[in-house]
């Protein structure tokens, strides 16, 4: 079965698709599984994508307050982390005390900030405005310091299947320097860098809802941030707001979200300025990568 799951990852690795890649999965009379980049009779075709993504609507987001004489507007941050927001208002009738220019600013983690007052200018009239409002994990302002990553998970030894630049998925920003070490699901995963737990997903079976299926999000104390991705449903064992320490375990590798088989997906990520990007790193020890078997070559 893992050999099934190196030569399906060496057909990902082929190909030259900047979003997704088909590939065609067989089984024949006595029942042994084939993988090909080419159609046949009887087979099945799959599509794969790896896209990350995070709800956090309900942890980063306005919340209006009615008071006499007006509203008060405030920004809940209820994540373990950073965040850094934009508000602005538009289509504004009988409004006083709406900023000019968006309101830009980093909130604390497990923070709760008055942003305006707003007032009507003709009292008794109903104030009429809306709110544009973004925000993004972490804050922008600092520099990731040099850090070797050791492997995130024990046994082994494993392979990388897809790297940096991958041009399956890794092509992003949030994803452009992760890396897919293939592993059989239920392979123990350890924290790489001490940090606090940010943000997890636990509940994936299978393809599930998110494309990254489950996964735990650390921040780190240089205001990176370090993502395990794709892992084994019910098996994350950190809260969070949870503290971890190098080699602590996380949670169990798996198959879910838009995985292209088991495998763990790490990433590091940090905040640039509205929006996260993928960050280059190293282990503190060298993978190997696994044969282009699409190429024939072993």
């Amino acid at each position: 079965m893992f050999a099934r799951l190196l030569f399906l990852c060496g057909l990902l690795l082929a190909s030259t698709s900047a979003v997704a890649v088909t590939v065609y999965k067989s089984t024949d009379a006595n029942g042994v599984v084939s993988y090909s980049d080419r159609p046949s009779k009887g087979a099945k075709e799959f599509v794969f994508q790896d896209r990350m993504v995070e709800h956090l609507e309900r942890q980063v987001y306005l919340d209006i307050k009615k008071q006499k004489g007006g509203d008060v507007v405030f920004v809940r941050n209820d994540l373990y982390a950073p965040v850094e927001i934009a508000l602005a208002f538009i289509s504004l009738s009988n409004v006083r005390g709406a900023p000019a220019k968006a309101i830009r600013r980093v909130l604390p983690a497990r923070s709760k900030t008055r942003m305006a007052m707003l007032t009507p200018i003709a009292a008794g009239q109903p104030l009429q405005y809306s709110p544009q409002f973004q925000y993004s994990l972490g804050n922008p302002v600092g520099v990731a310091q040099s850090y070797r990553y050791p492997l995130p998970w024990r046994g082994g030894p494993f392979r990388l299947s897809q790297g940096a630049e991958g041009q399956y998925s890794h092509f992003g920003p949030k994803n452009r320097y992760a890396m897919d070490i293939a592993m059989p699901v239920g392979t123990p995963i350890i924290a790489a860098r001490a940090g606090v737990v940010v943000k997890v997903e636990n509940s994936q079976s299978g393809r599930g809802t998110d494309p990254s299926g489950n996964f735990v999000r650390v921040l780190h104390n240089d205001g990176t941030m370090g993502v395990y991705l794709h892992l084994k449903q019910g098996s994350v064992s950190v809260r969070e707001g949870q503290q971890v320490t190098v080699g602590s375990p996380l949670a169990l590798s798996g198959n879910t979200g838009n995985s292209s088989g088991p495998h763990l997906h790490f990433v590091v990520q940090r905040n640039t300025g509205q929006g996260l990007v993928s960050i280059p790193y190293q282990f503190n020890q060298p993978l190997g990568a696994l044969p282009n078997f699409a190429l024939g070559k072993q």
